[in-house]
């Protein structure tokens, strides 16, 4: 027996739009066959039957379904104008406060903005990459919230690089270029693109809305050459200006804006600030955000602008 999953009840804003909740419950039939001979009386087997299933049901029916929790409450609205965040680990990331572990600096931005203007919602997902985010469906859900005025910040890079075990379909060309790679055959075949056609897309698509995109470079990795923190991430912070500038999106130049702070404080600084060699600790993701905002301010006819903290302005 197989009960359908119930709507997952959503979160108050801020939360992620895409979570999701599912159960599933199975149960066995089984068959009694009577003896050569006996008597069956039909009533009794009824009875029986009956109590059976409704036992069956009250053990194995959703929580969700109580009066305390009323099934398939609808799904509250964005508030408008709206801030979406889209991009990987490094935007969202950990659990808890971050006092322990990875922190993305998705969850640190929005103490920058003013709540009563302006709604951010965190939508970074870990692993995802320019392609995957977009081939799970992550970016149509956001397309389907999406209304004029709104704005959307992309960074992604550091899973376009490669595949891992988890997600073994991320991977972009490291390139700005049209040139694609087909793999795969029949239901199977895909077509793989570019870094840069995958970030000029999310422009056309934000375009299409008539909202606001600006592209964000990836964070810097905690990597340290002669004194100094690596910067550029292996081309793809060139490859993300060029697409804002094709597109003429926003560009903030995170990579540029934290590594002059990094190097400021210097390597063994440094350290307190990632959990590992890409990941910040809370303190790093408070740091990338400050950047982040730095950037937004910078930008010219920037309609966040307006929704800055007076302290962030």
């Amino acid at each position: 027996m197989n009960i359908p999953s119930l709507p997952a009840l959503s979160n108050p804003p801020g939360r992620n739009l895409l979570a999701g909740d599912s159960a599933r419950v199975s149960s066995s039939k089984s068959s009694h066959r009577p003896q050569a001979g006996s008597y069956l009386s039909i009533r009794p087997i009824l009875r029986a039957l009956a109590g059976s299933f409704a036992c069956v049901l009250s053990l194995f029916a959703p929580a969700s379904v109580s009066a305390a929790e009323p099934a398939a409450a609808p799904l509250p609205p964005i508030h408008h104008p709206s801030f979406f965040l889209v991009g990987d680990s490094i935007m969202k990331t950990g659990t808890g406060d971050g006092a322990r572990g990875p922190w993305g600096w998705g969850s640190e931005i929005g103490a920058f903005f003013d709540p009563t203007k302006l709604h951010v919602y965190n939508e970074g997902r870990g692993g995802r990459s320019s392609r995957g985010y977009r081939e799970e469906g992550a970016w149509a859900k956001i397309l389907e919230q999406l209304q004029p005025g709104d704005c959307v910040i992309v960074q992604f890079a550091h899973n376009d690089t490669a595949n891992s075990a988890n997600y073994p379909d991320r991977a972009t060309i490291n390139s700005g270029g049209e040139e694609s790679v087909q793999i795969g055959v029949g239901e199977q075949r895909k077509t793989i693109r570019s870094y840069g056609w995958y970030l000029r897309q999310y422009a056309a698509d934000v375009k299409a809305k008539g909202a606001t995109l600006v592209i964000c470079s990836p964070a810097p990795r905690n990597q340290w050459s002669d004194g100094k923190i690596k910067r550029g991430f292996d081309g793809y912070v060139q490859l993300a200006a060029d697409a804002a500038r094709a597109t003429g999106s926003g560009f903030v130049d995170l990579n540029a804006l934290a590594c002059d702070r990094f190097d400021a404080l210097g390597q063994e600084k440094t350290r307190a600030y990632f959990n590992d060699p890409q990941h910040t600790t809370k303190l790093g993701a408070r740091l990338n955000a400050e950047c982040v905002a730095a950037g937004l301010r910078e930008l010219k006819d920037n309609p966040l602008a307006k929704f800055l903290a007076p302290a962030a302005r």
